[in-house]
């Protein structure tokens, strides 16, 4: 099944169920998304309510998670083209969650910098929270997956070792544009990430190809701090960054960048100027 969050035209908060163009409206059954997924709830909702797809404006998947987690240099091809050495252990820093923004929302390239780089992944949406999870059950712990863009500020990122400034700039992590549970998606190892800049394909890999898997990275990051429902993975990007490009590409007010990752959707954003 598909989930959206979203606002109507009225300016209310709500969530339902993707059928095609068409929203099953819950909204009056909890009090958002995330509420529904800690309840355990969320198959089983249902309601007459609908709404068209088309008079609402999406917001980003979980509009208010706790914890927004992201992986870094997870691809080779990615780890390769920065020039980092292999590690043992997964490369994480986290996001701020009001840096999200949504499908078809646009990206603003801050007028401190011209550097915006893309950075397409697929989000994990943590289910069933917890402390010290293993591997072995870690994939029971997710209640989705939805696209993520990781915009990066390039230059503020690059300005310590610390990647904090340049993840974090408002509306840099568009997300979305809805969760596909699990046993909609299926096995994802050979579903490509696809990342195009103005149609033209700038990053393909297959999630196959992480370093870390989904499993490895939730057991790692909750043994370090405990994960909850709604909690947010970005689960890394593979090669082709714009950084890294000769000579580097990157987005410009007017570009359209898009992140496709097969049952989850096109997740689509254009970019504009502060």
């Amino acid at each position: 099944m598909k989930y959206v969050s979203f606002t109507t035209a009225d300016g209310k908060a709500g969530f339902g169920r993707l059928n095609g163009e068409t929203i099953t409206d819950l909204t009056a059954t909890a009090a958002d998304l995330k509420t529904a997924i800690n309840d355990g709830t969320l198959a089983s909702l249902e309601s007459d309510a609908t709404l068209a797809l088309s008079d609402v404006t999406l917001a980003p998947v979980i509009p208010n998670p706790g914890k927004v987690f992201c992986v870094g240099h997870n691809y080779e091809s990615h780890r390769q083209e920065t020039g980092r050495a292999a590690t043992d252990h997964p490369s994480i820093f986290v996001r701020f969650a009001d840096s999200l923004s949504a499908h078809e929302q646009p990206i603003v390239m801050p007028k401190v910098s011209t550097q915006l780089d893309f950075e397409g992944e697929l989000a994990v949406i943590i289910g069933k929270g917890g402390r010290y999870i293993s591997e072995d059950d870690a994939m029971s712990h997710v209640a989705g997956y939805a696209c993520f863009n990781d915009a990066s500020v390039r230059d503020w990122q690059w300005h310590s070792r610390q990647f904090t400034p340049g993840k974090n700039f408002p509306t840099t992590g568009p997300f979305g544009p809805y969760m596909v549970t699990p046993d909609e998606a299926g096995d994802l190892s050979e579903v490509n990430v696809t990342t195009r800049l103005n149609d033209n394909i700038v990053q393909q890999q297959p999630i196959g190809d992480m370093i870390f898997p989904i499993a490895t990275v939730i057991a790692y990051i909750s043994s370090f701090t405990p994960l909850k429902s709604g909690d947010v993975i970005a689960s890394g990007t593979p090669g082709g960054v714009g950084a890294k490009r000769n000579p580097p590409l990157w987005m410009k007010p007017g570009d359209t960048v898009t992140v496709e990752i097969g049952p989850m959707g096109t997740l689509v954003n254009t970019i504009s100027a502060e």
